[in-house]
């Protein structure tokens, strides 16, 4: 699934189970940690892209269908990928929640940001298009899922975000008018 749809299902989930507005900040903390997979493999592919690149080979580059990028060295590859594969294992994100339930002593209801898009990119990318390799660092094994890319499931999945936050909207006045 894109950044964008991340964001807006973690934050339609905190508004949808919270009783009354849910705080700022475990809104933002919810939707950040939902949305950072995606950005944490991006970092070393635009740092590299935006010091090496023009503007036309940037844009080139971050429009690209997976295989077609320019060529990258080999460290930027490698750094792209293992961040990918971290972001996105259940094993990782199981140890830091594990973690951080230990010293907090409680589950952190952020780090539910992180898990939905591992969820939902499991089911939401293709084996062509950035498979999710849940089990990573065991294996790169990622299902075979639908390609949330393709026009149908992107028309779909935002016409189902336009429902669930106009059902949101919708139940938040008719609260404030009671």
């Amino acid at each position: 699934m894109d950044i964008l749809a991340h964001g807006l299902w973690a934050g339609a989930a905190v508004v949808a189970v919270s009783r009354q507005r849910p705080p700022a900040s475990l809104l933002g903390w919810t939707v950040a940690l939902a949305v950072v997979p995606d950005l944490a493999h991006m970092l070393p592919v635009s740092g590299w892209a935006l010091t090496t690149l023009s503007s036309t080979e940037w844009w080139q580059y971050a429009t690209a269908s997976p295989g077609q990028e320019p060529p990258m060295p080999h460290a930027i590859l490698f750094w792209a990928h293992h961040l990918h594969c971290v972001f996105h294992s259940a094993i990782v994100a199981t140890l830091v929640s594990a973690i951080v339930w230990w010293r907090r002593g409680a589950l952190w209801l952020p780090l539910l940001g992180w898990w939905s898009h591992i969820v939902i990119d499991v089911f939401t990318h293709s084996a062509e298009f950035f498979p999710s390799p849940v089990w990573y660092p065991l294996t790169y094994w990622g299902f075979d899922g639908v390609a949330w890319n393709r026009p149908g499931f992107v028309w779909a999945n935002y016409l189902a975000l336009a429902g669930v936050w106009g059902w949101l909207i919708w139940r938040s006045r008719k609260r404030q008018l009671r």
